[in-house]
């Protein structure tokens, strides 16, 4: 059962008879029960995570994960276990540490639920009582308090200087003042005559009538967006994929291939499946998904100690390769604290340093720090300030917080700025409400201070205050033009006056001198500025969204760099051109739906999206991003849930940097992978020759899988810890249209693939034609392949510029692992047991001297066709 209709839109009273209840002594408690068995229980269902055996079995799921494990059973079948343990363990490793990295963060999608577990006073035959709020119905009559959460959406019936913190929902940086009047049409931050679930109460009392609970329920709506919105893989995990079964195809092409041309021959087919198996085995890139894991996780590890928590390794990368932050206003750009920073009292303007809660800053009066001793018309708009103040101010282990209203919050920090801490004690009040419009308290001195909206205080005016303290004329248009100045700013204005009576209490309120004005925003984070202008030299485009109001979210955008019109949410709702949406900057009064449609709207365009928030009301649209960054300290559990990477110091800044980090990520992947595939390819090449040339195999299936499983490796893994490009942020991002590997990439690869056939094989058979074994011939293969991709890696340091021992001296892990091969090799070479197990045979030092030869020479090529390829993309990278 819901209210027919909006019931925002219609009076409380018509929405009361609708629903049946009693607007003074709510539902009975039979009609109570009856409602609930009938709509169930308050509740938000929760997204069902993935367990542990889940979680660890799909990180298997890879192209290149099937075809080693059918390698493996391949291999098992044919009694060759060495070689199938070894090659499961290469695929064991790869899924554990991607277990151990997801399941760290994994959790169930239950923190929509978590927010509705709270309690309600509810009336019900006609008496107050304490229900759990998910036994709440449609018609129950709930009563509201400061600091209570509101457990259901409300028709207020009543609102007794009622304001709601609606932040998390809507956007909305200052509580939203609330009364009972209907608001036909209007959007969901403008219903003032509504109470939403999740938002919590920071002034007054109120009450109303149940018009949705649990899924029907704004709140609910939203999570329904949520669970409705699949996870979208990251174009890292799409490039990955696409690679992989390119890579698949052509190797099980290839081996069939082999295995028909052998037997077509008259070669045994034991033999040819045996072959076939070793080319497999050594064309596909086992390290691949070891490497990829362990770059990953190194990048999560870093990031880690940047301020961001990074839930899925592939987020990492993903950031590398965004074109488009989508970033919220409130509590990402913004600070989510409000902040007085201009002053008009006695004819002048001031200035408010530092910015936030934390009473650290000074008043200026023309850039220079007053006295308050000179300024006595500062010092008592300031006083007033602190004396009509219900706020309190406090310090804990996350820093200075507010207890209370943030606009009077505010007010105590500009006082603490000043030095005013104190005032003389409170005798009354009269507390601000909707029909008053103003708060006033006397002190015992005899002083009343007032502060409220300006064309209120100034009715209550006779004069106002002259520089030097002492009345003069009131100037109602000059007061009403600062206060226009300060609204095109986006501040927030407060008016404030004083009198004196000889009464105790505020029954009639003397005629009172104008003080001046206050005024104040949620102001930028002081590195929001060059954040947002880093992210464009790195060639990134930052658009602003908010549910704020328009006017606000022009002058927050102008102060961090996003200049131009705003576009509001309702236009997105129309059919706006593709070519608009990329020129605008600042989206306002966006709701989660328009939200989540603009996200789309981007990706259809071609773009790669990373979206921030900490509201409720962004978790849509960051799990539909390609990746969602929530914000850690002020985050709603809904949003941190819903995306992949969490913020600990919710700083925009940390964006940037894990932009950063995730370019130099995606940069070591791609070198890796140009760096690995010339062995798999030319080892798959150097077996294909044999069989076609009718001789015998070159290198045996062990021998690949010991090449894999130490070059590959013992070389590879410094690509995880090579260090970033320093001109990494001043590159535009990668176009994600473009394959994982390019063209450029793609001639390199066959080039050390050619060099690789023709020097191993090419040995191989001079060797043998010269009388050597073939336990000789085959190890002469090994270490020609392990000591060419040694030199191949310092060609890969870099994909476009020569390093050598520069490379070398800033990742000195290159240099341990090219000592560690050759060590490797050499126990490989001459270890007795080695030679049993892998069929070895020791070399002579002429042979040593034609095998480094060849990888010499392999080096000096590789550079020369760096150079042409650089000279001929015009310095670009390749």
């Amino acid at each position: 059962m819901t209210a027919a209709g909006d019931p925002h839109g219609r009076p409380a009273d018509d929405v009361v008879r609708d629903l049946g209840a009693d607007a003074a002594r709510g539902l009975t408690a039979a009609e109570a029960d009856e409602r609930l068995a009938r709509e169930g229980p308050n509740t938000l269902p929760a997204e069902r995570g993935r367990g542990p055996v889940r979680l660890f079995l799909s990180q298997f799921n890879s192209p290149l994960i099937y075809v080693l494990l059918t390698a493996a059973a391949v291999t098992a079948l044919m009694r060759e276990h060495v070689d199938a343990l070894v090659i499961l363990g290469v695929v064991v490793a790869n899924a554990v540490v991607g277990h151990v990295q997801e399941s760290r963060a994994e959790k169930a999608l239950t923190a929509l639920a978590a927010l509705g577990e709270t309690t309600a006073t509810v009336v019900r035959d006609g008496r107050r009582r304490t229900v759990p709020a998910s036994e709440l119905v449609p018609g129950d009559l709930v009563e509201l308090s400061a600091g209570d959460k509101v457990p259901a959406d409300l028709r207020l019936l009543r609102a007794d200087e009622l304001a709601v913190d609606e932040s998390a929902l809507t956007g909305e940086s200052v509580p939203a003042a609330k009364d009972t009047a209907a608001t036909p049409g209007a959007p969901l931050g403008d219903r003032t005559g509504m109470a939403f679930s999740g938002t919590l109460v920071t002034r007054g009392q109120g009450a109303g009538v149940v018009v949705a609970t649990g899924t029907r329920t704004e709140l609910g709506g939203i999570q329904r967006l949520v669970l409705g919105t699949s996870a979208v893989q990251t174009p890292l995990t799409r490039k990955i994929i696409q690679f992989s079964k390119i890579v698949t195809v052509a190797i099980l092409v290839l081996a069939a291939a082999t295995f028909l041309l052998g037997v077509a021959r008259g070669r045994a087919a034991a033999e040819m499946l045996t072959a076939s198996v070793a080319l497999a085995v050594g064309a596909i890139p086992e390290g691949l998904p070891a490497v990829m894991t362990v770059t990953l996780a190194l990048g999560v590890a870093r990031m880690a100690g940047r301020g961001a928590i990074v839930r899925h390794l592939p987020a990492v990368e993903t950031l590398g390769g965004t074109t488009v932050i989508c970033t919220d206003k409130t509590g990402t750009l913004t600070q989510n604290q409000m902040t007085v920073t201009a002053i008009s009292a006695g004819g002048r303007d001031y200035t408010v340093t530092g910015a936030g809660y934390a009473p650290e800053g000074a008043v200026h009066s023309d850039g220079e720090p007053v006295r308050l001793s000179e300024h006595p018309v500062l010092r008592d708009i300031l006083t007033g300030g602190l004396a009509c103040n219900d706020a309190e101010l406090f310090q804990n282990e996350d820093g200075w917080q507010v207890a209370g209203d943030p606009t009077e919050g505010a007010l105590l920090v500009s006082a603490a700025k000043a030095g005013i801490d104190s005032v003389p004690p409170r005798l009354a009040t009269l507390p601000f409400n909707g029909e008053r419009r103003f708060m006033a308290t006397l002190h015992e001195d005899g002083t009343v201070h007032v502060k409220g909206p300006l064309e209120r205080i100034l009715e209550l005016c006779d004069d106002q205050a002259g520089p030097d303290g002492e009345p003069v004329p009131l100037d109602r248009d000059g007061a009403a033009a600062r206060a226009e100045a300060y609204g095109r700013d986006a501040l927030r204005v407060l008016a404030f006056a004083r009198g004196r009576t000889a009464a105790a209490d505020l029954d009639e309120l003397p005629r009172l001198t104008f003080l001046g004005l206050q005024a104040m925003i949620d102001p930028p984070r002081e590195e929001a500025a060059r954040a947002v202008e880093t992210c464009r030299q790195a060639g990134i485009d930052v658009k602003m969204i908010t549910g704020d109001h328009v006017e606000t979210a022009r002058a927050i955008g102008a102060r961090v760099g996003l200049e131009g019109d705003a576009m509001t949410g309702a236009a997105l709702d129309a059919d706006v051109p593709p070519e608009r949406i990329r020129s605008t900057a600042v989206f306002a009064r966006v709701s989660p739906e328009q939200k989540l449609r603009l996200v789309r709207a981007l990706q259809d365009d071609g773009h790669v999206i990373a979206m921030t928030g900490d509201g409720v009301n962004d978790a849509p649209a960051l799990k539909q991003a390609d990746i969602g960054v929530a914000m850690g300290r002020t985050g709603t559990d809904a949003a941190k849930e819903s995306a992949d990477m969490v913020l600990t110091d919710d700083d925009f800044v940390s964006i940037e940097r894990a932009v950063e980090e995730g370019r130099g990520v995606f940069d070591n992947l791609v070198k890796f992978i140009v760096w690995a595939l010339p062995s798999n390819l030319g080892l798959g090449l150097v077996l294909v020759a044999a069989i076609v040339a009718d001789t015998e195999l070159p290198i045996l299936p062990l021998q690949v899988l010991w090449l894999n499983m130490t070059a590959v490796l013992v070389l590879g893994l410094p690509f995880a810890v090579e260090p970033k490009d320093d001109a990494i942020m001043r590159r535009p991002p990668r176009d994600p249209s473009l394959p994982l590997i390019t063209r450029a990439m793609t001639a390199r690869i066959l080039a050390v693939s050619a060099i690789l056939l023709a020097g191993a094989f090419g040995l191989q058979n001079w060797e043998r034609a010269n009388g050597a074994e073939p336990d000789v011939a085959q190890t002469i293969v090994v270490n020609v392949f392990a000591l060419t991709l040694l030199g191949y890696v310092f060609n890969c340091l870099s994909l476009d510029r020569f390093l050598l021992w520069r490379g070398v001296r800033r990742n000195p892990w290159v240099a341990v692992s090219a000592l560690a091969l050759v060590a490797i090799q050499l126990f490989y070479t001459y270890a007795p047991p080695m030679n049993d197990v892998f069929g070895s045979a020791p070399l002579t030092l002429a042979h040593w001297l034609r095998i480094a030869a060849i990888a010499a020479g392999s080096y000096a090529l590789l550079e020369l066709l760096k150079l042409l390829q650089r000279r001929t993309s015009g310095g670009r990278r390749a």
